[in-house]
């Protein structure tokens, strides 16, 4: 609506003029309401709009995703993939649109409202008091009375100047009036023929893009018409075939169908056994086992890495089994273990039976490794929890333990006579060797060097880093210092056995080359290394400290809600609740262990007692709130205190001893080699502090591979000191969860307890450390099936293996997980 003022109509005030700026100020107001709510709505548009584009890239990326997953069918992929692109460019159109409507709609109208329509509404105000004040003066002029001429002169001043300032502002304020009713005409029309434009862009942007996507639609629907066609006879050859093979008789020969041959990829026969375990309940288990590459393994899933029972069919024989409670057993017997299996059927017995031996023949007919391999496989592996027992997944073995040893510098070429390609090492001096130098060293004695073979043993990481953190070069440096200046000569490969075992005894037993340090190389030695724990302490020190571990609360294990109460308590542990119940529901399948009385309480412990000791493992946050008024609770745990960085006094006297003793907190073993090559006791007491032992002081140290060192070098896991605490009561106050494993793994005693009467798993417990706690009761477990089985000197429960290899792997690829207190250095207690 055009409302226009006349200006002469201003002047005069007339009641025209007071009208029309009624009629006015009402329009305006109307049209402020009205642009406000388009604006709002606009406002509402583009947030619509925005939620819109959101979800529309999400349909769009999920159309992405199932292109990717199907990129074995090419059709589908292409198309989905062009699809998602289009639709992208109409998100991306859209986005376009919703810009255009905000600077158009939103944008344009906001300013004409904000700054227009304010100054229409200020001239208002000022007309309006203006004429307000014109009204007084006015009234006052009337009221003047005729003998007063002092009042009826500033009554007529103030009238006038009154008038005057009445006709300018209202002449402002007409002006006000027209020039907002024709800025309002084109405001509105612009923006939304703005608006529009955009939509008009928009649309043809949109069919631009079909247009050109449009062949391919067509193409495609001529393509789905005959996948329609093939698809439903493919259907119809499936449900022949189906009624076919229904149709068979498979009575005379259904014993092929339980097993499967792949001569191409090199399989002889695989299928579906049961398998005798080798732990003290004989339980049987069904695997998928196969023969292949001269090998006999078997997988539990089939995405697992298969676990190798024979090394090499040429080295075992198999037989039948009557002797057994089952029926269609057969063993396959090696010159390391036993292994029993059972088969469904007596047909599919001898057929296994069959393909053994067959392929024991073949493996004699293939051109291989000759004698040297069966002298591989007869060597006695040392120092391991798995030495002579079945080789694991999860355990490094074969090219790849090769592959990561040769890599170190001097590793590719033997240590003693430089034969190339060496594929043997000695695990205590970390170095690599031939067959030929291999056997000398095993002659030499375990005390001397333990041999193992990078190929055909299996290696625990730990093993594996103590061997990449040595190598030939750091060994020899240390047992040849002195060869050249002795004028001695090194054997080559081709040498005659009798020069190279001179050799190597002159080298090992009698250590002929290793030059003796002076004083003053022994003190610059001993400087470097107390430096370098100095620099391993403040670098720890730097650490965020860890909050105490809470308060832990027993929990009886006698109802369902203190049962509920024990998965909650174990969430934080490194073992789940699933697999801390299945080893709850595999031991308490023993009935064996009802008849165990413990060595050291006199207290009878049953299946269900067994399960309770394990269940009430306190995690590291806390235990189940359930039955804390039935037990009281233990003292709260304080946080370990920070160990003071030690003075380093001048020793009276330096030795070999107090080499390796700091070498071992400084994490050196290059040092601690020397300090060995030069005599040190590995068993070196250290009586100005504490008659600590240089393992405990690798404990301090926190290297599990240090520990590991000291151990395959004859190192005493039980050797305690002035305060009764051996290694593990060390690594058990530290938290070092990995180095508690590898002790229990090497024979630590878990019954020995200090001066306080503590042992490693009352502290253990008093620490709330649930994984520590269930490693220890795990191994006391173990150790009570053996004794109630009678089976010493036999590898123990595989299920206790298991978990202790898996503790093994996470102390050598993730430290940091298992180390309990980390932030606090090791404490003086």
């Amino acid at each position: 609506m055009k409302v226009m003022v006349d200006f002469e109509e201003c002047l005069k005030d007339s009641p025209r003029f007071r009208a029309a700026i009624e009629e006015v100020e009402v329009d305006v107001g109307e049209l402020e309401i009205k642009l406000d709510k388009l604006v709002k709505l606009c406002i509402g548009m583009l947030d619509a709009g925005k939620a819109y584009n959101t979800a529309n890239k999400q349909f769009v990326n999920g159309i992405r995703e199932l292109a990717q997953q199907s990129t074995k069918d090419e059709v589908i992929e292409s198309s989905l993939t062009k699809f998602a692109e289009s639709l992208q460019e109409m998100i991306n159109y859209h986005t376009i649109l919703f810009d255009q409507a905000q600077r158009s709609i939103r944008s344009q109208l906001q300013t004409f409202v904000k700054e227009d329509l304010r100054k229409f509404k200020d001239a208002k105000k000022q007309f309006d008091k203006v004429s307000e004040e014109k009204e007084a003066a006015l009234v006052k002029n009337a009221q003047a009375p005729r003998n007063k001429q002092h009042e009826v002169e500033e009554a007529t001043n103030i009238l006038t100047a009154t008038r005057k300032c009445f006709r300018h502002i209202a002449l402002d304020y007409v002006l006000q009036i027209n020039v907002l009713q024709s800025k309002r005409r084109f405001e509105i029309l612009r923006s939304m023929l703005s608006f529009m434009y955009a939509h008009l862009t928009f649309f043809h942007q949109g069919y631009d893009l079909f247009s050109e996507l449009q062949p391919l639609m067509n193409e495609l629907g001529g393509q789905l018409d005959q996948l329609v066609v093939d698809a439903a006879k493919e259907k119809r050859d499936m449900e022949q075939k189906h009624s076919t093979i229904q149709q068979k008789d498979f009575s005379n020969d259904d014993t092929k169908l339980e097993y499967n041959v792949d001569t191409d990829n090199g399989i002889a026969m695989e299928g579906y056994l049961f398998k005798r375990a080798s732990n003290a309940f004989k339980t049987w288990n069904r695997r998928w086992f196969s023969i292949q590459n001269n090998q006999l393994v078997y997988q539990k899933k089939f995405k697992d890495n298969p676990t190798v029972v024979v090394e090499d069919l040429r080295l075992c024989t198999v037989k039948q089994c009557e002797d057994v409670e089952r029926r269609f057993c057969f063993e396959v017997v090696s010159p390391t273990k036993n292994c029993m299996m059972q088969a469904d059927s007596e047909k599919l017995r001898q057929a296994w039976i069959k393909a053994v031996q067959s392929s024991i023949a073949t493996a004699f007919r293939e051109k291989g490794e000759d004698a040297q391999k069966l002298d591989r496989k007869s060597s006695t592996s040392t120092g391991s929890l798995d030495s002579g027992g079945e080789p694991k997944e999860r355990s490094l073995k074969g090219e790849s333990a090769l592959q990561r040893v040769q890599a170190i510098p001097g590793n590719a070429y033997c240590c003693d006579c430089g034969q190339a390609d060496p594929r043997w090492a000695s695990i205590n001096l970390g170095i690599t060797l031939c067959i030929e130098c291999s056997g000398i060293h095993r002659s030499l004695g375990v005390h001397f060097s333990k041999v193992r073979s990078l190929t055909l043993d299996t290696w625990e990481p730990e093993l594996l880093k103590l061997m990449c953190e040595l190598g030939n070069g750091v060994i020899n440096q240390i047992y040849e210092a002195q060869r050249e200046e002795l004028g001695a000569r090194k054997p080559q490969p081709g040498d005659s056995r009798q020069e190279i075992e001179a050799y190597i005894r002159a080298k090992y037993v009698d250590k002929r080359f290793v030059r003796k340090p002076s004083p003053a190389e022994q003190r610059s030695k001993f400087m470097a290394l107390t430096k370098q724990e100095r620099r391993l302490s403040s670098s720890s020190e730097h650490l965020p400290p860890r909050p105490p571990p809470p308060t832990p609360k027993m929990r009886p294990a006698s109802n369902a809600s203190a049962a509920a109460g024990g998965e909650e308590a174990r969430r934080d542990s490194l073992f789940c609740p699933d697999e801390l119940d299945s080893l709850f529901s595999y031991f308490d399948t023993s009935s064996k262990l009802r008849s165990i009385r413990s060595a050291d309480s006199g207290i009878q412990n049953s299946a269900d007692g067994s399960r309770e000791m394990l269940a009430s493992t306190p995690s590291n946050n806390s235990l189940s709130e359930a039955g804390e008024a039935d037990l009281p609770e233990p003292p709260v745990p304080l946080p370990l205190p920070r160990r003071d960085s030690p003075v380093f006094s001048e020793p009276r006297e330096y030795s070999p001893g107090l080499q390796l003793y700091w070498a071992s907190c400084a994490r050196s073993l290059p040092d601690m080699a020397e300090a060995l090559a030069h005599g040190a006791d590995v068993n070196w007491v250290n009586a100005e502090d504490d008659n600590r032992t240089p393992l405990i002081q690798a404990v301090q140290g926190g290297s599990l591979v240090t520990c590991e060192f000291l151990l395959q070098n004859a190192a005493n896991v039980n050797q305690q000191d002035i305060r009764g605490r051996g290694p593990l009561h060390h690594a058990t106050i530290l938290g070092h969860t990995g180095q508690v494993c590898l002790f229990l793994k090497r024979g630590a005693s878990q019954n020995a307890v200090d001066i306080d009467n503590k042992s490693p798993l009352s502290i253990a417990v008093d620490a709330a450390n649930a994984d520590i706690v269930t490693l220890l009761r795990l191994a006391k477990m173990n150790e009570e099936m053996r004794e109630a089985e009678g089976a010493y000197g036999q590898p123990g429960d595989e299920t206790y293996q298991d978990i202790f290899r898996d503790f093994s792997q996470m102390a050598s690829d993730d430290p940091d997980r298992l180390n309990r207190f980390q932030g606090y250095d090791a404490p003086r207690l």
